[in-house]
């Protein structure tokens, strides 16, 4: 059986104590930004996830306000002169490539933020870019190919079974339960309908069959955590491979979480790491990981460098730190004592 991890993150109570104000952003949402309604629903719950962080913070005895990510963000923020902000943003205008605004305007204006800065969110929102520093850093990928139009080919020679993938979304928007396709003809057609719905580049990879794994790290600015969940799916989407699809986010019994044997451990935990530091992300992100068994590879399919932050046990990262027996208050009292001890 695989241990749990009791390592505690570090905390200071009292430097706790000298932040006057902590600022929550959160995602604006209008339906008329994005472009499906898929796309919308994967993201209308942020204000209601903003709330719960700001109750958490408030529990701690810290003052607090949120902050919608609009066209007024900045002037609230630097009339209000917050100590830190708790930066939430999933996307700006319904678009995650311009989730990097947030960070430059607070960089520009000299205020301090959690999370990735802007490289790490530009190449963390760009599934292609991701790949290519992925295969730079010798970190396993499945064989993919970046399609810009219908002008692009699938290479025949890619592998089957194939799965085709937005370049710029989370949420698992855009992979439905009949996403994987075992024909080049079926992968084509799913490329055409969604370069076509969705206004937006594509990606067809190569579809790994084998355990999915979340992979969470923090770094509390001692050292950086790995934290493993491996998915158990009640049922197939499609009747033959387990993935997770977008109608799973509305099954709360789609799958569960069990800690990995300690081999799939050991193998992924420095991955992650390096993953991490060259993608230039900071204080947390999630990876998704497909173990291959048979060659013992873990193929890093996706990442998100902000993913979703707050108590709600059905985020991925806060379910996968609980499986180890982490609180998220104890993640949020870590991730502000790192900012509050530079005060």
């Amino acid at each position: 059986m695989s241990k749990i991890y009791q390592t505690p993150f570090f905390v200071d109570d009292e430097a706790l104590k000298k932040l006057k104000l902590v600022a929550v952003a959160y995602s604006h949402i209008d339906r008329e930004d994005f472009p499906t309604e898929d796309s919308y629903e994967a993201e209308v719950e942020v204000e209601d996830r903003a709330e719960e962080v700001i109750a958490e913070i408030a529990k701690l005895g810290v003052a607090v306000k949120g902050y919608a990510g609009n066209q007024y963000f900045l002037t609230n923020i630097l009339v209000d002169k917050p100590d830190l902000v708790i930066n939430l943003v999933d996307t700006v205008r319904g678009k995650e490539g311009l989730q990097p605004a947030v960070p430059g305007a607070l960089e520009l204006s000299s205020v301090k933020y959690t999370g990735s800065g802007l490289r790490g969110l530009v190449l963390g929102n760009d599934r292609h870019m991701f790949k290519q520093m992925l295969i730079a850093h010798d970190i396993p990928t499945p064989n993919y190919k970046f399609i810009k139009d219908m002008r692009s080919r699938i290479p025949a020679d890619l592998g089957l079974p194939l799965i085709v993938k937005l370049n710029e979304s989370g949420g698992s928007v855009g992979i439905d339960n009949k996403a994987v396709k075992e024909t080049m003809e079926a992968a084509t057609k799913k490329m055409a309908k969604m370069l076509e719905e969705h206004k937006m580049h594509v990606i067809v990879e190569q579809f790994i069959d084998g355990p999915e794994i979340t992979a969470a790290i923090f770094d509390d600015g001692k050292r950086k955590h790995v934290f493993l969940g491996q998915k158990t799916f009640r049922l197939q989407p499609d009747g033959k491979h387990d993935f997770t699809s977008l109608e799973s986010y509305e099954d709360i019994k789609a799958y569960f979480y069990k800690i990995p044997d300690q081999d799939i451990i050991d193998r992924i935990t420095p991955l992650v790491i390096r993953a991490f530091e060259t993608q230039d992300y900071r204080d947390y992100a999630k990876f998704d990981i497909r173990y291959d068994e048979a060659s013992k590879t873990p193929y890093f399919i996706d990442c998100n460098p902000n993913t979703a932050l707050g108590p709600d046990k059905g985020l991925p990262m806060t379910e996968v730190l609980l499986l180890h027996g982490i609180e998220f208050t104890h993640l949020l009292k870590s991730l502000l004592s790192k900012y509050a001890v530079k005060i």
